[in-house]
C-alpha cells in the first residue's frame, strides 16, 4: 500500500471511528493511529479526532444536566446530528486532499 494510501486509510479510520460506538473504541482507534503512526499529517487527524470525540462528551454531558431545563434535550438533538454530519464532512476532506489535516471548527483543542 502507499503512502497516500495508507494516510488517507489511517485518516479516515480516525475520523469514522466515532461510528463504530460511543464506547472506548471510538477513541480508542485514534490513540493507537497516533501512538503508531510516524506520519505527521496522520497524527494531526488522529489528535483532532480525539479533540472532537471529548468535545462530543463534555457537550452531552452538559446538555444531560440541563434537562432539568428543558433546554438540554433540543441541545442533545443538535449534538447528535453534529457528531454524525461532522465526521463525514471531515472523511470527506481527507479524502479528497490527504496532505492537509482536517480541523473540525468550534471546537476546544487538548491536544
Amino acid at each position: 500500500m502507499g503512502n497516500v494510501d495508507q494516510r488517507k486509510l489511517l485518516s479516515v479510520l480516525c475520523h469514522g471511528s466515532i461510528f463504530f460506538s460511543y464506547t472506548i473504541l471510538s477513541i480508542g482507534v485514534p490513540i493507537v493511529v497516533l501512538l503508531t503512526t510516524d506520519d505527521s499529517v496522520v497524527k494531526e487527524n488522529a489528535k483532532e479526532s480525539l479533540n472532537f470525540h471529548i468535545n462530543i462528551f463534555i457537550y452531552v454531558v452538559i446538555s444531560v444536566l440541563l434537562i432539568a431545563v428543558l433546554i438540554g434535550i433540543p441541545l442533545l438533538f443538535v449534538f447528535g446530528i453534529v457528531s454524525i454530519i461532522m465526521p463525514i464532512i471531515a472523511i470527506v476532506k481527507v479524502l479528497d486532499n490527504s496532505d492537509i489535516p482536517y480541523k473540525y471548527p468550534f471546537i476546544f483543542r487538548f491536544f
